[in-house]
C-alpha cells in the first residue's frame, strides 16, 4: 500500500533549509520539511547562567508553535501564564542535542539561545527544529569567529533529527501528521555526524513493539539523518 504522498518507506519528505532567514539574529534558518515549517534563530548574548563552570559557556533552545500552526488555532503560552508540557519537553531535547556538539570551554562565557517557532506543523516539528538549530546555531559559530570574538569555532560536531514510526505495522521514515496520527509506534532519533545517538525516543502508542522493530527504525533514522546532514553542509556552504 502507498504512503499518503506517495513517497517510499525509507524516503524523507521535500527538505529546504534557507539559511539567514532573518536580518537580526547572528544565525537564523527557516527550515521546511514536506509541509512544516519551522524557523529557527540564534541568539549570542554575553554571560553564562550561574550552575554553568567559570570559563565555560551555554547552549540553550525555547520552542514554541504559533497558534495557527495547526489546523485549529491554539492558545500562546504567555495567555496561560506558563510554558506548555509539551514545549518544555521539546525545548529541553533540542538544547540537549545542540549541546552535544559545542565545546562550551571554546564558547566561553557566553550563552547562544536558539529560538524554534513552529510556522506550520505536519508532524515532525521537534526533529526540524533540532535540525533546523544545528545550522542556526553554526551561523552563530560562524559570526563569532568572523567578528573576531573567537578565535575559532566551538563546533565540535553536527547533529540532525528525524522521525520514524509503525503504521500499519510497516516502519517507515519521516511520517507526516496523517501517518503520525495513525502511528502504532512513534520513534523520534537525534544523531552526531559520526553517527553516535544523542538520544532516542520511542513509544508504542497502539501497541508495544519487538527489539527486531526498535533496530529497523533506528536504521530508517540513521538513513534519513545521514542525508539530513548532508543537506545541513550544503546549507552552511561545506
Amino acid at each position: 500500500m502507498a504512503r499518503v504522498d506517495g513517497r517510499a518507506d525509507d524516503q524523507l519528505r521535500p527538505v529546504e533549509i534557507i539559511t539567514n532567514y532573518l536580518k537580526f539574529a547572528e544565525g537564523s534558518v527557516l527550515i521546511t520539511c514536506g509541509d512544516t515549517q519551522v524557523l529557527c534563530a540564534a541568539s549570542v548574548e554575553e554571560g553564562a547562567p550561574p550552575h554553568v563552570p567559570e570559563g565555560e559557556g551555554w547552549v540553550t533552545a525555547e520552542y514554541s508553535m504559533l497558534p495557527r500552526a495547526n489546523r485549529s488555532r491554539s492558545r500562546r503560552d504567555v495567555s496561560k501564564l506558563k510554558l506548555s508540557p509539551r514545549s518544555a519537553e521539546i525545548q529541553r531535547l533540542v538544547g540537549r542535542s545542540l549541546r552535544a556538539c559545542v565545546d562550551r570551554a571554546k564558547l566561553g562565557e557566553r550563552t547562544i539561545t536558539v529560538d524554534c517557532d513552529v510556522i506550520q506543523g505536519d508532524g515532525g516539528t521537534r526533529t526540524a527544529s533540532v535540525t533546523g538549530g544545528f545550522v542556526a546555531l553554526a551561523l552563530a559559530c560562524q559570526k563569532l569567529v568572523e567578528d573576531g570574538v573567537l578565535p575559532e569555532s566551538p563546533l565540535v560536531g553536527q547533529v540532525a533529527a528525524v522521525s520514524a514510526g509503525i503504521v500499519d505495522d510497516r516502519p517507515l521514515l519521516d511520517l507526516c501528521y496523517k501517518e503520525d496520527s495513525a502511528a502504532q509506534v512513534d520513534f523520534n532519533c537525534v544523531m552526531t555526524g559520526d553517527g553516535q545517538l544523542v538520544e532516542v525516543q520511542g513509544t508504542g502508542e497502539g501497541r508495544a513493539f519487538t527489539l527486531q522493530e526498535q533496530q529497523a527504525l533506528l536504521g530508517l533514522c540513521a538513513q534519513g539523518i545521514r542525508e539530513l546532514q548532508r543537506l545541513q553542509n550544503e546549507a552552511l556552504g561545506k
